[in-house]
């Protein structure tokens, strides 16, 4: 059995189950009773990275975790619009599918930023939001993916993608830049977000589509989202790792001062990107804290 073999048979099992959208057929996994809570991922994992966060919320909230479009096990329509406003929207429209009247929203990474555009579009549909690291205002790309962009123009998005499935080391260099503890990466949890991206052609070609659309000719949302967040009260907490390359704590302090509804900013020493599948526990802190004061 090969390296890439032995992956896919230990991958671990999700009990994903799919919402029906003019999107496609979202997919998502949830735990827990209480009021709603939505975690949204960023590009290149799904919503696997909330497990830790979502297994010890669950006594508290029905933690609901999405994977995007184009990516884990969310079946995508043909043809369709991959931007990051569209991805809010079809959050809007997987809260109708699963009748949501209200959520308690949490971002990170791209994720937060579409956690963002879906603020300042559905504000009556949040009770709260939560931005761990993420997209914030004009450093959209961060600087940092550039290399990752030059593989893309360079036509190479998908070779690189199957290196990484055949190869947990080559998975850990590329994707370790987001992690405190990059050694720790399980090929398991390698599969998990990789598998649905580079599995088949026609992913992968999926994958690239977005990359393509949402970061070399970006869409022009930042001013739009300045305005609404501008305008936004809704309860609003920041958690933020302060060894991040990506999204450097200015940006959370960016936050702080634009958004009227900031309750608080959290920073989290030392962490980076992915904080909430490493430090879980530090993440659900803040969150109950926060939600607590919501009544």
């Amino acid at each position: 059995m090969t390296q890439l073999e032995q992956q896919t048979a230990a991958a671990p099992v999700r009990d994903v189950r799919h919402a029906r959208t003019s999107f496609g057929d979202i997919a998502y996994s949830e735990q827990g009773t209480g009021p709603a809570a939505l975690f949204v991922h960023g590009v290149f994992l799904n919503g696997y990275l909330w497990r830790h966060v979502a297994e010890q919320l669950s006594d508290v909230r029905r933690c609901i975790t999405v994977d995007l479009l184009a990516h884990g096990e969310t079946r995508t329509a043909s043809g369709c619009d991959l931007t990051f406003s569209a991805q809010a929207d079809m959050l809007a429209e997987f809260c109708e599918a699963l009748q949501l009247d209200q959520v308690d929203l949490v971002g990170n990474d791209s994720g937060g930023g579409i956690a963002q555009i879906f603020a300042t579009r559905y504000p009556d549909k949040l009770r709260s939001m939560t931005l761990t690291n993420c997209d914030v205002h004009d450093n959209c790309p961060p600087q940092a993916i550039e290399p990752l962009l030059n593989v893309l123009r360079q036509g190479q998005m998908t070779g690189f993608g199957k290196a990484m499935l055949a190869n947990a080391d080559v998975a850990r260099r590329a994707l370790g830049a987001g992690y405190e503890f990059p050694e720790r990466l399980s090929p398991e949890t390698i599969q998990t977000y990789l598998q649905p991206l580079f599995g088949t052609e026609e992913r992968a070609q999926l994958l690239e589509r977005l990359l393509q659309t949402c970061f070399l000719a970006p869409e022009c949302h930042s001013a739009f989202v300045l305005q609404g967040l501008s305008d936004f009260r809704t309860p609003t907490l920041v958690v933020w790792g302060t060894a991040d390359i990506f999204f450097d704590v200015k940006w959370a302090e960016w936050l702080r001062n634009t958004i009227p509804g900031t309750r608080e900013v959290v920073m989290l020493e030392g962490a980076k990107l992915f904080f909430p599948e490493e430090r879980p526990h530090e993440l659900v802190h803040a969150l109950l804290r926060f939600w607590d004061g919501l009544h």
